[in-house]
């Protein structure tokens, strides 16, 4: 009897509920990499892990990449620039202008073919994204979202555990390592009476006429905020914009995310007096009213907490019914919240403890230096969501610099779990000087992610020659042998791009008589973005990195070289910048970096017991420039070669043929030369 009842579990309906009941089956599938959206950064992830041959997924929840883009910025108009034009070919110098573009080896996928405003429009974004995606292949699973994330301890797991991602249909999805890129998409909301009566920046409208003769009121101080301000601020009666703190200009701070000049034009008519203004103080000590004609009043909490529990506007005192000069005594039509965005910790659970709790980690996941998440080994954050790690500090949060992070984390990941090595070029030291000036003048990460991602220079025993590390992330220094698997034995330079200590500020003037450094042995004191160089003994330890002098981006270093800062930023004075770096650099390694023609390298071994670098290197290895008539003179006044020529032009060929023949004077090459060395042993 039991049998035949369990006969018909066989059939379509019995087969599934067998898979769900046998362990083997019921496995799902098992990748190295998940990644978690299709925005800019997840696309720039999928891009690094392709081409390392990686397998992966992108989950995407629309049908297309860059949802984003596709609503915000809601007037269209991105405030990341789209510089076409520098007057310089070379690429890598171009995307230091270029704030849109992806990484990637296809010429046809930067910005600047999709685009010829300076500031674009967003829709050629969600274009481009689009194409990225498509034409390198990536491959995204789009109309996929992904509803919940927990893990599964696996001792067998790269790291302890797997990601289980469970998407909208049910679907489970589990993976090695969790790329999380899917930015900041929460509406900040501040908690006060009447916040209610707030419409948001992601639902108010954005046709002027809907504003046309009326009061507004704006809570917020951000791009967002004077984007909204921009666009209806020629219909309005007046706008007020409400914040806790004083406006940041970005030109003042040097951060890109504060206001831009762009959006700045209630500035102008505060300041001028044209009716619209900026007021200061912290919306939780505030409460909105409604009275009976639809109107807004704005009152400080107390007068609230003081009245009877009817709310109404029209029944509670207000501050203007006892000082008739209260700043916003007049009602508002309109309240509109501009007050950012924050990260959707909902689809995570809570083991993997992102969320740390306080009001920072409540708009961004709790990570390290690394982008990696201090509760979870093996959960990375990309993009707009890890900028908490240069948070008003660099441009981490936007694409021009976390394109750059994004490939830091690839590098970290292919060496944690596919043993390569961090990139390097290994170089004799007598390139040392030309290393470093090359990527000042050119490196576009080094550049934007200043005082976040920097160059480092690892040195060879007895300082013979170097290998050269791009972009690594400063704070994580002391880490540098595991995370990258190159060693540092014999001493480390740390080439970073910083502003002066004093210049940047919403309070600083930059615009001040004499804020420009031109004169070397001021160097130290430069204020504009200049390359300084750090030279450390040893590897600075984790201590040593998390007690550093307060401001400064790493420890206190053996030396400290500042590159004067440039109008041009152009690193390239012969005098003013490569001269002094090329003596800081000799003092620190105690040779002589300079390039020296064959001639003196030959009177050098002549005379010194130690040649410099370039003549070991270069001269003795028959790698030295060709014969020259004064070095063919010094050879016959030392006796070490016989004036085979005569006169005239038979003198000319002779040398020349000799040129040919030799390379600049190495002891051992063949010929006269070194038939003189040997008669003249003795002499020598």
């Amino acid at each position: 009897m039991g049998l035949s009842a369990a006969a018909p579990l066989w059939g379509p309906p019995g087969l599934l509920l067998a898979i769900a009941l046998h362990p083997a089956l019921s496995v799902p599938p098992r990748r190295d990499y998940c990644v978690l959206g299709a925005g800019p950064a997840g696309l720039q992830m999928a891009y690094f892990l392709q081409r390392a041959g990686r397998d992966y997924a992108v989950f995407e929840r629309a049908p297309r990449p860059g949802s984003f883009f596709t609503r915000y910025p809601r007037h269209r108009k991105l405030i990341s620039i789209n510089k076409r034009y520098t007057g310089k070919a070379n690429a890598e110098f171009n995307l230091r202008h270029d704030w849109n573009s992806l990484l990637s080896h296809d010429p046809r996928l930067l910005f600047r073919h999709y685009s010829r405003a300076y500031f674009p429009d967003a829709r050629d974004m969600v274009r481009y994204l689009g194409d990225f995606a498509d034409t390198l292949g990536l491959r995204v699973q789009y109309n996929t979202t992904i509803a919940h994330v927990t893990l599964d301890k696996d001792q067998q797991a790269w790291n302890g555990h797997y990601f289980i991602l469970t998407d909208q249909k049910g679907q489970v999805h589990q993976c090695s390592v969790l790329l999380v890129a899917t930015g900041l998409s929460v509406p900040n909301q501040v908690d006060f009476p009447g916040s209610e009566y707030a419409e948001g920046y992601e639902s108010v409208s954005v046709d002027p006429e809907d504003f046309v003769g009326q009061n507004v009121l704006i809570l917020g101080r951000g791009n967002s905020a004077f984007e909204t301000a921009e666009n209806i601020l020629g219909v309005t009666n007046f706008i007020h914009m409400l914040s806790r703190s004083r406006v940041r200009l970005s030109w003042a701070t040097h951060y890109v995310g504060d206001l831009r000049a762009i959006n700045n034009g209630l500035l102008d008519t505060y300041q001028l007096k044209s009716l619209d203004g900026l007021l200061e103080s912290d919306l939780t000590d505030l409460a909105i009213l409604k009275d009976s004609k639809g109107k807004f009043h704005v009152t400080p909490k107390f007068f609230l907490e003081e009245a009877s529990t009817n709310q109404s506007a029209d029944s509670i005192t207000l501050p203007q019914d006892d000082n008739d000069n209260f700043a916003m005594r007049v009602p508002y039509d309109r309240v509109i919240r501009c007050l950012g965005w924050n990260f959707d910790f909902s689809i995570f659970n809570k083991s993997l403890r992102l969320n740390s709790g306080n009001a920072f980690g409540k708009k961004y996941p709790l990570i390290r230096a690394s982008y990696e998440s201090k509760g979870s080994r093996g959960l990375f954050i990309l993009g707009t969501a890890s900028h908490s790690v240069d948070y008003r500090k660099s441009a981490g949060g936007f694409i021009h610099g976390f394109r750059y992070t994004v490939r830091a984390v690839h590098r970290l990941l292919e060496h944690r779990h596919h043993s390569v090595t961090w990139p390097a070029t290994e170089l004799p030291i007598t390139q040392l000087t030309s290393s470093i000036v090359r990527r000042v003048n050119e490196a576009s990460g080094l550049y934007q992610m200043f005082g976040v991602l920097a160059d480092v220079i690892l040195l060879k025993e007895n300082s013979t020659a170097f290998e050269y590390l791009e972009e690594f992330p400063i704070q994580m220094l002391a880490q540098l042998e595991t995370l990258t698997g190159r060693k540092a034995k014999h001493g480390l330079f740390v080439i970073n791009m910083e502003y002066g200590r004093n210049f940047s500020g919403p309070d600083k003037d930059v615009f001040f008589d004499d804020r420009s450094v031109g004169h070397t042995e001021d160097a130290w004191q430069s204020n504009f973005l200049h390359p300084v160089i750090y030279y450390y003994r040893y590897l600075p330890t984790e201590q040593e990195v998390r007690f550093r002098p307060a401001h400064w981006p790493l420890p206190r270093p053996t030396a400290i070289h500042h590159i004067v800062e440039d109008f041009l930023t152009d690193w390239t004075a012969p005098i003013g910048h490569i001269l002094p770096l090329r003596r800081f650099l000799e003092n620190c390694l105690d040779t002589d970096l300079r390039s020296f023609y064959a001639e003196s390298c030959f009177l050098f071994a002549l005379t010194r017991q130690k040649l410099p670098p370039f003549c070991q290197q270069g001269y003795l290895r028959m790698q030295g420039l060709v014969s020259t008539e004064s070095l063919r003179q010094h050879r016959v006044e030392s006796r070490l070669l016989r004036d085979y020529a005569p006169t005239g032009r038979r003198l000319e060929d002779s040398s020349q043929q000799l040129g040919d023949q030799e390379p600049l004077g190495s002891p051992l090459a063949p010929g006269p030369l070194a038939q003189s060395l040997d008669s003249n042993k003795e002499e020598l």
